[in-house]
C-alpha cells in the first residue's frame, strides 16, 4: 500500500464516514451501513476500496466479514503527513530566521 492509495481512498466523503465509524472498533458491514444513507452494496464497494488501499483489515467471522482500521496502513499515511509537517515547520523556521536577520541589520 502506498500513501497515495490511502489519500485517494479517503478523498471520498462516504469513505471518511466509514473510517470514523470504525474508530471505535471493528464492525460488520451491516453495522457500518446503518444510518449511512447509502445501500449496503455501496458500503461494501467503499469497504473494498479502503481495504485495497491498505486502510482496513477484513476478518471473516462465520458468514459475515468484520472490518477494522489497519494500523500499518494508517501508519504509512501518517509518516507521509509527518514529512509534510516537518517540511512546513522547516520552511517557517527559515522564514523566521530571514525576517529576524532583516530586522537586526
Amino acid at each position: 500500500m502506498a500513501y497515495q492509495d490511502a489519500i485517494t481512498a479517503l478523498a471520498d466523503p462516504t469513505r471518511r464516514v466509514i473510517i470514523d465509524k470504525l474508530r471505535t472498533g471493528p464492525l460488520p458491514v451491516g453495522a457500518i451501513a446503518d444510518g449511512m444513507g447509502v445501500s449496503r452494496p455501496a458500503v461494501s464497494q467503499h469497504l473494498k476500496v479502503l481495504s485495497d488501499a491498505g486502510l482496513l483489515s477484513v476478518t471473516p467471522t462465520g458468514n459475515r466479514r468484520v472490518y477494522a482500521i489497519a494500523p500499518e496502513g494508517v501508519d504509512e499515511l501518517r509518516r507521509y503527513l509527518d514529512t509534510l509537517w516537518d517540511d512546513a515547520l522547516a520552511a517557517f523556521a527559515r522564514a523566521a530566521e530571514e525576517k529576524a536577520k532583516g530586522k537586526s541589520t
